[in-house]
């Protein structure tokens, strides 16, 4: 990712007018022929990662009519949310992530100017320690999603003035850890679960590989809770140690981690796997759980990948509603709301894009 810093010397905080940033052709969707030095810079990446999973046109057509509604829903602050959650640092996380998953950065894409805002939200959320919750509140799973965001779009853009902003972000979640080695939702190691550890972990793993100073220790232990989690009888993993049935979200967001850190030979991962493709229509915690498979698939690969994709792509177009949202009817949501289902369902299908850094091997 830093070969992308050196080829973009993109600046965040640049000319966000209409006519500076909208200079992407008409299609959302930048290809190495038509967008320059960013597209060649991944071209590299992406072609790397070759195989048998491509978004069809009708899936193309599908995620701009999205990108479109979720343009639509931004806040005058850059922020997105709705009922229970507005102007969330978390929401806009997530709608910031869909963006990026097409290839669109501050100053350059269709979109450049809704990412630049939603970049500046977030950065005016971060608290004095660090907290990126902004003055609404919000926990440390919000914190995680946002840290997530903002190290993707340095990584991808090499600007700078993130730098400072993460370098606080990361440092609050080190303090934060548990002596057991999770995380909990308040920014104090007061206690640990599955779900707010491993949104940790990915932030974390994602700082690391970007260059940002994060303690081995901090996410070998880490590594070693999600680990006790495990739930051997079943192949999944629980909410907590020893506690509590098994759950597809948890088990996808396990096998993540195993393959962030580097254990792709895992004896976990394979017991996992057969574990998702069981319970693959759960509803609870459907998207929140589709995101975490759909990367966790995507890096176990192969045929598992292809056929998992082919499936999941079919249930979301099936479900898009004529605006380009997706409003429910695939399983719980969590009353976040649809700007929330709508950015899950873009990162998932532009998976095969390759432009995440987190979703690259």
């Amino acid at each position: 990712m830093r070969l992308l810093a050196t080829v973009l010397t993109l600046r965040l905080f640049g000319d966000l007018s209409a006519e500076a940033c909208r200079t992407a052709p008409p299609s959302p969707v930048w290809t190495p022929a038509s967008e320059g030095a960013f597209a060649q810079a991944v071209a590299p990446l992406r072609q790397a990662k070759a195989d048998g999973v491509q978004m069809d046109e009708a899936t193309k057509k599908a995620t701009a009519k999205s990108l479109e509604w979720l343009a639509s829903q931004q806040h005058s602050d850059g922020s997105w949310g709705e009922g229970r959650y507005p102007h969330n640092t978390a929401v806009t996380s997530f709608a910031l992530l869909a963006f990026l998953s097409q290839g669109h950065l501050p100053a350059q894409g269709l979109y450049g100017p809704e990412v630049a805002r939603g970049a500046r939200f977030l950065i005016a959320s971060a608290r004095s320690d660090g907290y990126l919750v902004g003055s609404r509140g919000g926990n440390m799973y919000c914190h995680g999603m946002a840290t997530l965001a903002l190290v993707e779009l340095w990584g991808m853009t090499g600007d700078e003035e993130l730098k400072p902003v993460l370098e606080k972000a990361v440092d609050l979640t080190v303090r934060c850890q548990t002596k057991e080695g999770g995380w909990r939702y308040d920014p104090a190691p007061t206690g640990h679960d599955i779900s707010v550890t491993i949104m940790q972990m990915m932030a974390l793993r994602a700082a690391k590989n970007s260059g940002l100073h994060v303690p081995d220790l901090t996410i070998r232990r880490a590594i070693e809770y999600i680990g006790r989690c495990y739930d051997t009888r079943s192949g999944g993993y629980t909410y907590q140690p020893g506690s509590r049935e098994p759950g597809f979200a948890r088990t996808a967001a396990g096998i993540c981690v195993l393959q962030l850190s580097g254990q792709y030979d895992a004896k976990e991962i394979a017991r996992a796997v057969e574990y998702l493709e069981k319970q693959e229509k759960e509803s609870k915690h459907f998207w929140y759980g589709q995101c975490y498979a759909a990367h966790a698939m995507h890096q176990v690969g192969g045929k598992k990948w292809e056929d998992w994709y082919v499936k999941t792509r079919a249930r979301l177009l099936s479900k898009q509603q004529p605006n380009g949202s997706w409003t429910g009817g695939l399983g719980s949501d969590d009353g976040v709301g649809p700007t929330y289902q709508t950015a899950i369902s873009v990162i998932i299908l532009s998976v095969p894009l390759n432009y995440l850094p987190i979703f690259q091997s």
